[in-house]
């Protein structure tokens, strides 16, 4: 094993310059002459645009320029809309919206953009965009998921055919599922809720746009994991080319989803400055970001189970309502879709009818959040299953044990279109619930109530996929025999600098500090999908092993030609071509010099350089899956929940750095926390204002929040890919909020609760206490 290769825990690269404060965002960048962008948002919920006035402002101090809904419809630009319909894969025709660069008729949330106004400095932008005047008509809206779905509801499109449903998806049978319903010894039902989340990501989104008119050229700065999906979107919009657009993503201070798509914030500073042939940056303050970032998770399942007298699931129904706010745009679907396809998880479940529905409101877009749909479906799953178990008197792991996948059956298609390779998942729940200190929870417990706590415990299953859409990666070495790598996905928490440059060293022996890592410009990386969706390990990682190869192979061609022997003669072994079954050897550092020589033979017959690309389709997708173990307190006279142990058992393929791993693992967990204990995105159901704008009001999981969480990980290779990757950025996220929430009503169950909603704040369960409480003694 290279000492820097595969399966090392080798320190992340790019550390010491974030360490160091080296890093550069943005918001770092200042270009010359830079101007700076607000944004005039509504604030209404549905409202007529009666009459936009700027007079007052273009006369402010500092104004250059303003921007309104008319300009862009006088200017012909494009909208923003779905990347995906339901119809483009066979199910029933969705009602696609376009979201407009600026509003000119008519707003649809609390947040909706009507004016631009750029100015010299950002407090001359600010000032002056309080004076633009809106005359505005208002609607009636619908704010709440369970509301929208109801006939009669205010619509939030006027035009949409089935009130304010914009997609319906149905997997399954009904006839064989009501058949096995109706023969079933228990039938167990539960509504569960997935709390609406914002994506506040460490660093807001934030762009500049800086237009050259010599060359009619673009350029884009911007915090996103998609630069090439970004460069498109604008090319469609300003009706431009895309080689006239570069867009660069430096340095991403967290993505999550958020990130993945432009939105018109973008498309703001790349008009304004073509307007005004000057730099224009725009940076969302925290509480615009809570207003027009788009949400994450809200989902209302109504779930049903029919069981045998063994706690064998015979049948699932399911009915989603998924939100989708006002605009059904970006990679909506794919959080859509994922939230029912999971649905069966790592379960043997072959009898199922699901109905999904996804439906506006006015409220600002949803979009893929850290898991986009499995989290959702986990949550519904594993909260069924253990509501199950709790109500026919079954060990709630005994019923999951009874009930996973055996490696038997594998490969396994579910009903839902997946098809699971590989997997140990019993194996991997009962090595969890060893790890945990199972058997020793009966006086950890006792000793909690010595203490006036009570303590509950859970285990639960998760399984997602990993890797989606095909992508390149290309290595050129230069003249001087370094390596750089041009990554088509994006890094921005994940350690790629690091990871795949030890996928290189491991195969190319070249050594770790002579490879360089570029990403996120498209004006140096040829082409790329971006980094989401648990991708860059399985896609990228398969693409850059292929470039490796076909490197290798062009390199033998000119080593032989080198050292005059005959290419089925030369062998690659540790970075050198040898000539087998003599000592003469080149390293494939010098072959990569030679291949730069100014003049000679060899470049005269084989060209100038030594470079490759690669690609790989992840047709099908990997299956990462795992289990979670949790145990906590709960202070029953002031609702806290105090998470005490958290263990995780993962298998995640063929493992490339162990310590990155965990840290993604880590962090996952975090954010999983974070939706079970405190996170919360609150409209009033009434106006449709945002009632948690701001850190005052949005609970964010703290340090103190955080338990010390122990992980295993398995390496059960991945069978659909040379590599034996299956990804590991989403798990953490996907297992923890069950596995919270079930280990709380664990340990509320003695005083007769057997549900809680998300998130579970102190208020939230001392309210619930309470109730039991006093159902308790009234009965």
């Amino acid at each position: 094993m290279a000492k820097f290769g595969i399966g090392q825990a080798v320190r992340r690269v790019e550390d010491q310059r974030f360490l160091l404060g080296q890093g550069r965002y943005v918001d770092d960048i200042s270009l010359p002459e830079q101007c700076y962008g607000v944004t005039v948002l509504s604030p209404h919920a549905h409202a007529r645009i009666k009459r936009i006035d700027v007079a007052k402002t273009k006369a402010a101090p500092g104004v250059l320029c303003v921007l309104t809904g008319a300009d862009v419809v006088a200017e012909k630009l494009g909208s923003f809309t779905a990347h995906l319909m339901p119809e483009d894969f066979g199910a029933p025709k969705g009602h696609r919206t376009f979201q407009p660069v600026l509003n000119a008729d008519k707003v649809r949330f609390v947040g909706d953009r009507v004016a631009f106004v750029v100015a010299e400095t950002l407090s001359e932008a600010r000032d002056a965009a309080e004076l633009v005047e809106v005359d505005y008509e208002p609607l009636p809206a619908v704010v709440n998921l369970e509301d929208a779905a109801k006939d009669g509801a205010a619509k939030v499109w006027e035009d949409c055919p089935q009130g304010n449903v914009g997609f319906r998806l149905m997997f399954g049978n009904k006839d064989a599922t009501d058949a096995a319903f109706a023969k079933a010894k228990h039938v167990v039902k539960l509504r569960v809720e997935n709390n609406r989340l914002s994506p506040v990501a460490m660093e807001p989104r934030v762009a500049i746009g800086d237009y050259n008119a010599a060359d009619d050229s673009y350029t884009l700065y911007t915090a996103s994991q998609n630069p090439h999906g970004v460069r498109m979107e604008m090319s469609h919009i300003f009706h431009v080319p895309e080689n006239r657009i570069r867009v660069v993503a430096p340095d991403v201070g967290g993505g999550f989803g958020l990130k993945g798509n432009p939105f018109p914030d973008d498309a703001l500073v790349f008009w304004a400055s073509r307007r005004l042939r000057r730099p224009v940056k725009w940076v969302a303050s925290r509480s615009e970001s809570m207003l027009t970032d788009h949400c994450g998770r809200e989902t209302v399942y109504y779930g049903e189970l029919a069981l045998d007298e063994h706690g064998k699931i015979l049948a699932l129904r399911a009915r989603c309502l998924f939100q989708l706010g006002a605009y059904f745009v970006g990679a909506a679907l794919a959080a859509g879709a994922f939230s029912v396809r999971f649905i069966p998880e790592a379960y043997d479940i072959q009898t199922m009818h699901i109905l999904s529905q996804g439906l506006f409101t006015n409220t600002s877009q949803s979009g893929p959040y850290r898991g986009a749909g499995r989290p959702e479906a986990a949550y519904f799953t594993e909260r069924l299953i253990e509501h199950a178990a709790r109500t026919i008197g079954m060990d709630p792991a005994e019923i999951r044990r009874r009930n996973l996948i055996p490696p038997s059956k594998l490969p396994y298609a579910t009903p839902t279109l997946w098809n699971y390779d590989s997997g140990e998942f019993q194996r991997l729940m009962d090595k969890c619930i060893e790890f945990s200190d199972w058997k020793g929870f009966a006086a950890r417990k006792k000793a909690s109530q010595k203490n006036g706590k009570l303590r509950g415990r859970a285990v639960s299953y998760y399984i997602e996929f990993g890797g989606i859409f095909n992508d390149r990666m290309d290595l050129r070495f230069d003249p001087g025999g370094t390596l750089t790598i041009l990554g088509g996905t994006h890094s921005h928490g994940q350690g790629h600098a690091t990871v795949f440059a030890q996928l290189v060293h491991e195969w190319l022996d070249v050594p770790l500090e002579d490879i360089r890592y570029v990403q996120g410009d498209t004006a140096q990386v040829p082409i790329g999908r971006g980094t989401y969706g648990a991708r860059s390990a399985i896609v990228g990682g398969n693409a850059l092993k292929a470039a490796s190869e076909t490197i290798i192979a062009k390199g033998k061609v000119l080593a032989a030609a080198l050292m005059e022997a005959d290419a089925a003669d030369i062998e690659f072994k540790d970075g050198q071509y040898r000539v087998v079954g003599t000592d003469k050897a080149i390293t494939i550092m010098d072959v990569a010099k030679a291949a730069y020589a100014p003049m000679g033979p060899l470049t005269d017959k084989f060209g100038v350089g030594l470079e490759a690309s690669g690609s790989f389709s992840p047709n099908p997708p990997s299956h990462p899956n795992g289990s979670h173990v949790c145990e906590l307190e709960v202070d029953p006279e002031t609702g806290e929940v105090v998470i005490d142990r958290y263990f995780v058992v993962d298998d995640l393929g063929r493992v490339l750095n162990p310590m990155i791993v965990r840290g993604q693992i880590h962090g996952g967990v975090v954010q999983g926390l974070g939706q079970a204990l405190l996170e919360h995105q609150v409209y009033d159901r009434q106006s449709g204002q945002l009632l948690s704008g701001s850190f005052m009001d949005y609970g964010m999981p703290r340090a103190d929040t955080m338990p010390n969480v122990e992980a295993e990980l398995e390496e059960v290779p991945c069978k659909t890919n040379p590599l034996g990757v299956k990804g590991i950025g989403e798990s953490g996220t996907i297992g923890a909020p069950p596995t919270v929430i079930n280990a709380l009503i664990d340990a509320l169950e003695p005083l007769g609760v057997d549900h809680i909603d998300m998130p579970a704040t102190p208020s939230r369960v001392w309210e619930t206490i309470t109730r039991a409480r006093a159902g308790a003694t009234a009965q």
